[in-house]
């Protein structure tokens, strides 16, 4: 049988198979992305069911964003070499593989590792999903069509934890990763149907394993050096080590990649400065991005104790709204100017990170719930222009490179964004509550009022005196390290406030070029 090209399947199917191919690939997307952000809010249970601490449970996020980091870089091989369907349903069926030993680990090592095989396979699949996407829309609805890709690629962190919350509450963590998986193999068998098979009957390119092991090295070190520098200490020679090889790699990498004959990343792409400035805006982007969502479901647990469906449900309205503005976005992005609308999407995410740095154990559900409205709505006026700007600046036979770059870079981001912001919110925490700590001392009149108060308390229940001094020193110890963990969250959501500020920059870069 002649193998079905592009061109093939609309002569089969008309018109209509652009909806068809952009459906299949939208419902692989939208699986893996919320898989990847379904495990925020399952994080405390995870904790206490494997008694890991939260350096270790944040490797479930960190993890799998790495590994979804590195996963896009071999999208452009694997559709050139093996074509659009050979390569989506292989990718589904070991996404499917990695559901089921997630949901049976029996360990938070098994479930580290079946998170980052779900990452490295939902990192694929985000450029795969664009470059399909791309191809099937004529030029004049590439922009709509960015809408409803950046749709698929971000109701998974939106729409992720609300149903995160509603699984655990009924169920447990496990269930979390089971649910996909009717959808996933809905996707395999429209895959079938519905995707070319490889288009170019020439000989297959190399693939440039030696650049591949440089970048893996040089990601894998820095995010471990990163995840780890808090507990072994930064100035430890583990970590320096670490930190040293990831930059020595990196800077060999991109020599390395200069000089192949088939590289795997074409850093000459990045000759056009309109790509170069969309990159640095999606790589700032993705920091801001990923970091808050992992913030905030941990936030409302720990601190304001949320329900895992409480904390799910605070993203519901956010992630509806964000829904609706997508694809009207995508419409916007065809007649604005792309920089425009990227400034008013920063801006309204920096707004609403600079909201939530004042958060503490008395703001309301539906504070922080307009908070994340004003941000969601900003990411989804983003998306499709940052991702039109980036496509369209490059020629045809540079689209899957590009597809492929421009996610990455928003995942790289992300990944160190959510390292970064781990370890913010550690070593703030500590701070604070060095701080607090020293002011209390007996020349400390509220404290010896509530230390008095305490005692008063528990003098009325019959504790004898020596238990009654060390029960109220314990509970002022519990005072200074919710108010200290408050404060850690603040400075980190001020960070991330900054971050989406810095992307500005990059932005006004992309107004000054064509």
């Amino acid at each position: 049988m002649k193998p079905e090209k592009t061109s093939d399947l609309f002569v089969r199917f008309g018109s209509n198979y652009r909806w068809f191919a952009t459906i299949t690939v939208m419902l692989g997307t939208v699986s893996a992305m919320v898989t990847t952000t379904i495990v925020n809010v399952a994080l405390p249970d995870i904790m206490g069911a494997f008694g890991v601490g939260q350096d270790r449970a944040q490797w479930l996020s960190t993890g799998a964003l790495a590994a979804m980091t590195i996963g896009m870089l071999v999208n452009s091989w694997l559709i050139q070499s093996f074509g659009q369907r050979k390569t989506f349903i292989v990718a589904i069926s070991i996404f499917i593989c990695a559901l089921l030993l997630a949901g049976s680990s029996p360990n938070e090592t098994v479930l580290i590792f079946s998170r980052i095989a779900q990452g490295a396979i939902a990192g694929l699949l985000q450029p795969f999903a664009m470059y399909t996407i791309f191809r099937v829309f004529p030029h004049e609805q590439r922009g709509m069509a960015m809408g409803f890709f950046g749709l698929s690629v971000l109701l998974g962190p939106a729409l992720g934890p609300t149903l995160g919350g509603l699984i655990i509450a009924n169920f447990n963590w496990r269930y979390i990763f089971y649910i996909a998986l009717p959808v996933c193999v809905l996707s395999l068998f429209m895959g079938n149907f519905f995707l070319p098979e490889r288009e170019d009957s020439g000989d297959r390119l190399p693939f440039d394993w030696f650049g591949f092991f440089l970048i893996t090295v040089s990601i894998g070190c820095c995010l471990t050096g990163l995840s780890n520098g808090q507990r072994q200490g930064w100035e430890s020679s583990s970590i320096i080590l670490l930190l040293a090889i990831a930059v020595v790699s990196m800077v060999y990498f991109i020599k390395y990649e200069l000089n192949v004959e088939t590289p795997l990343i074409n850093i000459k792409i990045f000759n056009n400065l309109t790509f170069s400035a969309a990159t640095s805006v999606a790589c700032i982007f993705g920091m801001g991005l990923f970091g808050s969502t992992y913030l905030v479901p941990l936030y409302v647990q720990t601190i304001q104790h949320f329900t895992p469906l409480s904390a799910g449900l605070l993203l519901m309205p956010a992630g509806i709204l964000m829904g609706i503005t997508m694809p009207i976005a995508g419409y916007l992005s065809d007649r604005v100017k792309s920089y425009k609308m990227v400034i008013v999407g920063l801006l309204c995410f920096s707004i609403s990170s600079f909201w939530l740095s004042y958060v503490n154990s008395n703001m309301s559900f539906w504070s922080i719930a307009w908070a994340l409205v004003i941000s969601r709505v900003g990411l989804a006026i983003i998306k499709p222009s940052l991702n039109l700007a980036a496509m369209r600046a490059l020629p045809d036979e540079h689209l899957s490179q590009g597809a492929g770059m421009i996610n990455f870079s928003r995942q790289l981001g992300g990944a160190f964004g959510v390292a970064l912001l781990s370890v913010t919110l550690d070593r703030r925490t500590f701070y604070h509550s060095d701080i607090l700590t020293a002011t209390q001392t007996s020349a400390n009149t509220s404290t010896t009022e509530l230390l008095r108060n305490v005692k008063n308390l528990l003098t009325q229940t019959g504790l004898p005196d020596d238990i009654q001094l060390s029960n109220a020193l314990n509970y002022l110890s519990r005072i200074i390290h919710a108010q200290s963990s408050t404060l850690g969250f603040q400075d980190s959501f001020l960070m991330v406030g900054l971050i989406f500020s810095l992307a500005l920059i990059p932005t006004a870069l992309m107004a000054r070029t064509r």
